[in-house]
């Protein structure tokens, strides 16, 4: 089909789940013979992929909105997902939007749009979710300028934690079948990608809403027995649903990702009460033990957030103590976010946020000294590492991830882009392992 005069453009803010949603919106619009605009002109049609997890997520989801309508002046934007699932009012309170389509009606958004609006007023598109709500799977083909792909096998949310919005904006547990989801493998793995990223919203809660038999361990069995020449990395997964037999596989089978990132939120086992979290400090630590001891060089990033309402100076030394102690390869901290809708925005025994940013940037510098100590526990050792093309900050160099989440820098010899080599690693350069091809 031959190139369109009309063009789009996506911007995607938020989860992996929204950037595999917007690959979705890259595929049909291309396939509808449009073109993606160049970063410096302006697009018949934008849309804003929107996240509200956070204030700030928020706040920049607004920003990105209101700077597409000022450089896209003739274009028509249109602000889909998270933030018009919870606040549809205050996105048609924004001058010049054209089109708003919360995460029910997403799948719709690029038919709409490749029609055509029959009037220049704003159009709506919203749909409450329901107990019966299907899987919207977004099937896809490719994932432009990635060396690696995502799948979305689950959607929905149902844990209802006190700071969390999720479960407002994505709706109750679903999945996508379990022949789909190798189908969708097989088309990714002949579309040349070595690498593929199972996500979902409550990914540990796949296959609940599909009958007795079908969950995440069950699936990747199937997965494992289609033999595929790929290898399978996990999105984040809640600690209390890392079953035995989830870390066992990890240990045993090449292709399954020596990665795991799983919330821990707080350290402290009052806050974790207070959050609705299903585990203690004592459940985590041990988890933790029991993944560094079943699986050599396991890589293991945590997610804990500082200043949640009632955490004192002596939660706060608990969550220190317990992240210090265990052995963990990073930390992704977030500040607590007050998320209107939510229990915690009413919680009271609010903390300064001075003190929220001071607990913030304790929690990351032992973040990186963990970083640091992972990093030099796997040099001198070899890693099978998939390509992601030259590293423009390190000439000469390729850039690519192991298994284990390290990203290394090698010489790229006879291999390209998205292709596994064997390399053994042999320095730290800028925060990254430098290592050398083996033959």
């Amino acid at each position: 089909m031959g190139k369109s005069s009309k063009s789009f453009k996506i911007i995607t803010l938020g989860c992996k789940v929204n950037q595999y949603e917007s690959v979705y919106f890259n595929e049909t619009f291309t396939g509808a013979g449009w073109h993606q605009a160049r970063v410096d002109e302006p697009g018949d049609v934008v849309v804003v992929n929107t996240c509200v997890v956070t204030q700030k997520a928020a706040h920049q989801s607004r920003q990105a909105i209101r700077k597409a309508i000022r450089e896209n002046p003739c274009g028509c934007v249109a602000a889909v997902g998270c933030y018009a699932q919870t606040a549809p009012g205050e996105l048609a309170e924004i001058a010049g939007l054209g089109l708003i389509a919360d995460n029910r009606m997403k799948m719709e958004v690029p038919g709409s749009l490749i029609k055509g609006r029959s009037s220049a007023r704003m159009t709506v598109l919203l749909r409450e979710y329901e107990p019966c709500t299907p899987f919207d799977s977004f099937e896809i083909r490719s994932f432009p300028g990635r060396a690696r792909a995502y799948l979305k096998i689950q959607d929905g949310c149902q844990s209802f934690c006190t700071y969390c919005i999720v479960p407002f904006t994505r709706g109750p547990y679903r999945s996508l079948a379990p022949e789909r989801v190798l189908h969708m493998l097989k088309v990714l793995s002949e579309q040349g990608f070595m690498e593929v990223v199972l996500t979902g919203i409550h990914l540990g809660m796949y296959g609940v809403d599909l009958g007795e038999g079908s969950d995440l361990v069950s699936l990747l069995r199937m997965v494992g027995r289609e033999g595929l020449p790929l290898r399978i990395r996990l999105s984040s997964i809640e600690p209390n649903e890392i079953k035995p037999e989830l870390i066992a596989m990890a240990a045993s089978e090449r292709w399954l990702c020596r990665h795991f990132h799983i919330p821990l939120q707080s350290g402290d086992g009052r806050i974790l009460k207070m959050m609705r979290r299903k585990y203690d400090a004592p459940d985590f630590a041990a988890l933790i033990e029991s993944l560094h001891s079943a699986i050599p060089d396991v890589c293991i990033g945590v997610d804990v957030m500082s200043g949640f309402p009632g955490e004192d100076s002596g939660a706060h030394r608990n969550t220190l103590s317990l992240v210090r102690d265990l052995p963990l390869s990073y930390l992704h901290v977030f500040p607590f976010s007050p998320r209107p809708g939510t229990v915690a925005e009413k919680l009271k025994g609010r903390v300064d946020p001075g003190i929220i940013k001071e607990r913030a940037a304790e929690l990351r510098g032992i973040g990186r000294k963990k970083r640091d100590l992972f990093y030099r526990s796997c040099l001198g050792k070899e890693f099978q590492v998939i390509g992601e093309g030259r590293d423009p900050e390190a000439p000469g160099l390729m850039k690519g991830r192991s298994d284990n989440y390290l990203p290394v820098l090698y010489p790229p010899g006879q291999r390209g882009e998205g292709e596994p080599v064997q390399v053994i690693l042999h320095g730290i350069q800028g925060g990254r392992l430098r290592g050398s091809v083996l033959d």
